[in-house]
Formats: structure tokens, sequence, C-alpha cells
């Protein structure tokens, strides 16, 4: 079945790769947990380092605890000689989206795109309010876990889930974790554990981990050469919400609906989803945000309440997508990435293989 053309150039995910996702990597430095993905994902095409056109990251200084941080990684991509590279100080998943533009300028044809993130080392839960806005709720102190539990029982308060049916969400992902992704931290049965904050339980809750990712991308007649079934991205787009939570209603996310409007996501049905959820209670947002039914397969590799490396976690349900894409599990995903409190960054991507 023929594509609908919506940009000027065909773009594709050729490549995709990701560490096993581990609690803790003390004896790994960033450059050491990137560089065999890196090697990885580039001997799946067959490029070398210097074929590449372009080379964006993903990661944040505030997990590294010093300023530039990425620069150490540039290590294990090999910057000489020099090369074209970026950085984002966000989710690898808007690297992939600052490298697609480069491809759709005819800047470049064909783009590395990293993602890394080593959250072991300190209390992530502090780390991230440091996002939050500096005057009235920083000080405050409320922590991921916190705020997604606001949102939670936003939810159950307005009749849209329970806690059942939100320990049934970590339970049927980590199941799928198990036989579909060798690479997960936390599979099969979790025990759904004990409040973290009302009503969300540990097992409502992603695991703190290690981790990295890699896509390589690819324009056109390129795309055709470096992959048998390349996934092409036929759309994406990315919206955010209001900064201010009580601006907001947190069981919905309008910033992903728009964001999926733009990227054709309603124009056919998709038969698989790969959402970055990083708490039980946020796919049932995004169900409903995406139009998702029980007939399409959502997180089939666990999602990220089975590995959830802060950075890359959103960089790898697009790399996920599009493996499935590869290897002729599907013909046409949505991936989502998100950033920041109660889904409040959200990016969408619809990936599509060629049909015979």
């Amino acid at each position: 079945m023929a594509r609908t053309p919506r940009y000027a150039r065909e773009v594709a995910v050729v490549a995709f790769a990701q560490s096993d996702h581990r609690r803790r990597t003390d004896e790994l430095s960033e450059v050491e947990m990137v560089m065999p993905v890196l090697h990885q994902v580039l001997a799946r095409t067959g490029l070398k380092a210097g074929e590449i056109g372009f080379t964006c990251s993903g990661s944040s200084d505030y997990l590294a605890g010093r300023a530039f941080s990425f620069t150490m990684t540039l290590d294990g991509v090999g910057a000489w000689p020099p090369i074209s590279e970026s950085h984002v100080e966000m989710d690898g998943a808007w690297a992939l989206y600052e490298a697609w533009v480069k491809i759709q300028t005819g800047e470049a044809d064909t783009a590395l795109v990293y993602a890394y993130g080593k959250s072991s080392p300190g209390p992530v839960r502090d780390v991230l309010t440091r996002q939050l806005d500096p005057y009235y709720l920083a000080p405050l102190w409320p922590d991921s876990v916190a705020l997604a539990a606001l949102q939670a029982q936003a939810l159950i308060d307005a009749g849209e889930t329970d806690e059942p049916a939100l320990a049934a969400i970590g339970a049927r992902s980590r199941a799928s974790a198990r036989t579909g992704n060798p690479h997960a931290q936390l599979t099969g049965a979790v025990p759904q554990g004990d409040y973290q904050v009302r009503p969300l339980r540990t097992g409502d809750c992603p695991p703190i981990g290690d981790g990295a990712a890699a896509v390589v991308l690819a324009a056109g007649d390129t795309a055709r050469r470096l992959c048998e079934r390349p996934a092409w991205i036929t759309g994406i787009d990315h919206r955010i919400e209001a900064h201010a939570l009580g601006l907001r209603d947190l069981t919905d996310s309008p910033s992903t609906r728009i964001a999926a409007e733009h990227a054709g996501l309603f124009e056919a049905p998709v038969d698989t989803a790969e959402l970055h959820a990083p708490f039980s209670s946020q796919e049932v947002v995004l169900r409903k945000a995406l139009g998702l039914d029980e007939g399409v397969a959502v997180n089939r590799s666990g999602g990220a309440l089975a590995a959830n490396p802060v950075m890359a976690a959103g960089l790898i349900r697009i790399g996920e997508a599009a493996a499935r894409i590869h290897r002729r599990e599907s013909d046409r995903a949505v991936a989502h990435a998100t950033s920041g409190p109660c889904l409040q960054q959200n990016l969408v991507a619809v990936l599509e293989g060629d049909r015979a």
C-alpha cells in the first residue's frame, strides 16, 4: 500500500540498538556504557562513523552532575576526523527530531542519534525536582512520584481507572518484557509492593537504572540500501503543556493529541504502540489521547515500567516500534516520548513499513 508523502524527504529508522538496562553500572563510565551500543547500531547498517552525515545526542547534565557532560561521550562516537554534531538536554527522542529536521533540510542523508542516562549515582527523584517551577513548586520538593500520584488520584476520582486496573498495567508490561525484551531491567512477576505515594505502589512506578540506546536515520534510497524494510517516519510532532500543574487537567493530554493529529496518526489504524508511560496511570492518559483501542498491542517491549533509563527511554520507544517494522511484526506503529512531570512535553512519531 502506498504511503502518502507528508514531508519533502522520506526518512526512516534503519537500525536500532540498546544496552542491557541495569540497576547500577558503577564499573562503567558513560563512554563505556555508550560505546558498545554505537558499535552495534553502526554494524547493523554496515556504515562507518565517517560515513554518518550528522550526529545528535540526548542526555542530562543534572544526572551526570557536571556541566557539558555530553562532550565526554564523543570519545565513544569518534570525533576525529571532525564530525557534524549536536546535543539536546532532553530525552533522545528530541535528538531524533533534530536529526530528522537536519535530513529534511538536505544537509545530511544519514544521522546517528544516541541517548544515555545513569540514574544510579544519585537520588533521581530529588534530581528531577530541578525541572519544576523555581518559585512555587521546586521549594516544596514534590518529586516525580508524588506528582504522578496526584495524576493517578485525579484519574481515580474521575472514574477512569482504579488501583487494580493500574496494577494490571504494570503486570502486563513486565510480562511482555519477559518474552519480548532481553534488555529489560524488570521482567515477569514483580510484587506490587507498598505505597510509594498513594495511590501508586512500587509496581506502578518505573525502575531506577542505567542504560543507553542509539538509532540510525537515513533518507530515501539510502535507507532502502541500508535496511531490508525501513521504518519510515511518516509523521512526527511534539508539543508542550503549561508549565504550572494547576493550569492543567491531569486526566488528559491535549499536547499528545495535537502532536498525534499533526503526525497523521488518526488517518489510518495502527497495530503497535510504544508509549513512554513511566507510571501505570500515565498509560491510561496516553491511550485516551491517542485513541488506542484494545486491538492495538501496547508496549510489547514492557515499556518504561520494565526499563526506564532517564533520557533514553523515549528514544527506545521509537527504536522498539521501528524494530518491529524491521522484523515484519508491524506495518504501522505509533511511538510516544515524554519529558517533564505528569506528561508535560510529548512527542509522537508514526512509523510505517513498505507493504508488498
